[in-house]
């Protein structure tokens, strides 16, 4: 009797490793499946850019254009007087108050990128509003 009932066993176990390998087998190939169309999509969305190459589809995009070129202007659109005049005033205001950052640290506190704080930063230091302390990235900014 216990030996028909270790077979049994066997047989149990043997059916629900195969069910559990088969499982499995399934679930690889739904993933291939789906990896093999994200690629694909991916690889579809890419080459479909004329004059694009080595960039990914945001590239074209015109929201990630118009974003890294500065709030409501296209991409390399000069900036007003007006604009760039409120800019130079809201970079000295805030350099009177945190003397001593560096522009990354005055770009991200502000929320402006620091490409569009080149300018106005020099400005200042030419009408001598400015001055500056170390070389390169190492640039902190002092008010006068």
């Amino acid at each position: 009797m216990f030996i028909a009932y270790t077979r049994g066993m066997a047989n149990i176990n043997d059916t629900v490793r195969a069910a559990l390998d088969a499982f499995v087998e399934d679930i690889s190939n739904l993933i291939q499946q789906a990896a093999l169309e994200s690629v694909e999509a991916a690889l579809a969305g890419a080459s479909s850019i004329p004059g694009r190459r080595g960039r990914g589809a945001h590239a074209a995009t015109p929201a990630f254009a118009s974003a890294s070129a500065g709030a409501g202007r296209k991409k390399g659109a000069k900036r007003t007087p007006e604009e760039l005049e409120q800019l130079i005033k809201k970079l000295h205001g805030y350099i009177s108050k945190n003397p001593g950052q560096r522009i990354e640290q005055i770009a991200s506190s502000l929320d402006i990128s620091t490409k569009e704080l080149n300018l106005p930063a020099k400005k200042l230091i030419s009408d001598k509003k400015l001055s500056t302390k170390g070389q390169k990235r190492a640039t902190t900014y002092f008010a006068k």
